[in-house]
């Protein structure tokens, strides 16, 4: 379970935080933007431009962001109980130009009825490339790895590997964006408490709008649906993961973010409701 649920994860967050875009760093978005590219030595007005400069040496494209969160997902699957499950997440960034690597781990507490569950969950490294033919249309191709940090009796700890394509248009305040991310599944099948698993490879897709409200809040609704990284339990095939999302943005200043996140299950393999609030520090 907590395997698909870090690829859902990890599929929102593509594709979200990828459409919100500031690339020069300064606290302005990319769409409002009427001085793109100005250095990270400057301070800048509303509209993104230089006010002043200040003077450094050895001036580098080179920056990394640390972010810390938190979340809940209730779920009340056709098999279980109702479970709540509470996170704690971190993950951390580097970027040089218009390339990018990502690590990524969380903690997380689950109870039911006579039920309790705690661990860290799978962690993921991954590296992504920014192309860009337009200033308005990017293309972000990306490669990683799934650990097999979560501790489970399934036989699933083995690591996995994804490769994904995302895209992103921009036109005025409104933004377009769509990503892919297919998953190499290494777990072999197994039999748990006379209990048949079966693993495959999975597919997963997202596709959502975005808008910017102001300089410093965006804001975007999104359809996902993923495989479940079950192909069959007992011989029973496992229905498509589908969920509907809603994901902000808020720049606080060039040094600092929030993002906030709820997702809505729309098929019974999916959590019922998750939210998360995570906060993002700039270096």
């Amino acid at each position: 379970m907590k395997k698909y649920l870090l690829l859902i994860t990890a599929m929102l967050l593509s594709t979200t935080l990828f459409a919100y875009s500031d690339a020069d760093m300064d606290g302005v978005a990319d769409s409002v933007d009427k001085c793109p590219n100005t250095p990270l030595t400057d301070l800048v007005d509303i509209n993104g431009c230089t006010k002043k400069t200040i003077q450094i040496q050895n001036e580098t494209k080179a920056y990394y962001d640390l972010i810390v969160g938190v979340g809940y997902a209730g779920s009340n699957y056709a098999s279980l109980n109702q479970t709540d499950t509470y996170s704690s997440s971190l993950q951390a960034d580097y970027f040089y130009g218009n390339f990018s690597l990502q690590a990524t781990t969380s903690y997380y507490k689950t109870d039911g009825n006579n039920y309790t569950e705690n661990g860290l969950n799978d962690s993921f490294i991954g590296v992504a490339y920014n192309i860009k033919p337009t200033n308005s249309f990017i293309i972000r191709v990306g490669a990683g790895a799934i650990l097999p940090t979560y501790d489970t009796t399934l036989n699933n700890n083995k690591t996995d590997y994804t490769a994904s394509v995302n895209l992103s248009y921009t036109t005025g305040k409104v933004n377009l964006f769509g990503g892919y991310i297919y998953t190499i599944i290494n777990d072999t099948d197994t039999v748990d408490n006379n209990v048949s698993y079966k693993y495959h490879d999975t597919n997963a897709y997202s596709a959502g709008l975005g808008y910017y409200f102001t300089n410093s809040l965006y804001i975007s609704g999104a359809y996902n649906q993923s495989n479940s990284i079950y192909k069959s339990i007992n011989n029973t095939g496992v229905e498509d993961i589908k969920t509907a999302s809603l994901y902000g943005y808020y720049t606080i200043d060039a040094s600092h973010f929030l993002t906030f996140s709820y997702i809505y299950g729309l098929s019974d393999s999916a959590s019922d409701n998750a939210v998360s609030i995570k906060l993002g520090f700039y270096f």
